[in-house]
């Protein structure tokens, strides 16, 4: 099914059921709020990498208009809704600032896996362990679906969106695994790098090493 939509593209990527705050001060983009958040109609957010508008993004509805200043800038909370595919860029709308796009929308398969949360949250909280922060999440681990927690695990930019094509629960959630088992890896090098550092210049207690002829 293909849909128009207006689009706000950013070096940002959405995931959907996903919160984000963001501040509007581009003329074409308070037109689009103001149009867009009286009625709940959703509109698009096409990722940015590079300087370069990519083929995926998600639609996003807005959930709050926290704050209108009197120049007519907005904080607003969006609410990540569907992925989707651009078919075609419209680049001008007769009579509006913004721009918009023909959309496909990506089908995902709604399948929670528990168990699979379970293991890499394990993971996590070595990572996280590593680099001595703590995070709190909203829901409890057995509910919580790869988007819940791909901004928190130092994905890239690029990574992040690599996530976004993937079609599949279980497709994502083993990128995840393989993200942070490497994370975890180079983390570990780095301490033990740090303590090879640490005792440069110590008196060492080193056990000779015996030639035998």
């Amino acid at each position: 099914m293909t849909n128009f939509i207006p689009v706000f593209p950013l070096e940002l990527v959405v995931y959907p059921g996903e919160t984000v705050n963001l501040h509007i001060f581009e003329p074409r983009y308070k037109q689009l709020i103001q149009e867009y958040s009286a009625n709940g109609k959703p509109f698009g957010i096409p990722v940015i990498i590079d300087q370069q508008p990519k083929e995926f993004g998600a639609s996003v509805v807005v959930s709050k208009v926290v704050e209108r200043y009197e120049d007519g800038t907005m904080d607003i909370r969006v609410t990540g809704q569907k992925v989707f595919r651009i078919l075609e860029l419209i680049k001008q709308i007769p009579d509006k600032l913004y721009s918009g796009a023909i959309v496909s929308y990506l089908s995902y398969d709604p399948v929670h896996y528990p168990d699979h949360m379970k293991d890499l949250f394990i993971k996590i909280q070595e990572l996280y362990k590593l680099l001595q922060v703590q995070k709190k999440f909203s829901k409890p681990v057995e509910e919580m679906v790869s988007f819940d927690i791909a901004h928190h695990i130092g994905l890239q930019l690029n990574q992040e969106y690599e996530l976004l094509e993937l079609n599949k629960e279980l497709e994502r959630l083993e990128y995840i695994r393989r993200h942070i088992t490497q994370m975890i890896q180079v983390l570990q090098q780095g301490e033990s790098l740090k303590e090879k550092i640490q005792l440069n210049g110590h008196f060492r207690e080193l056990k000779g090493f015996n030639f035998d002829f």
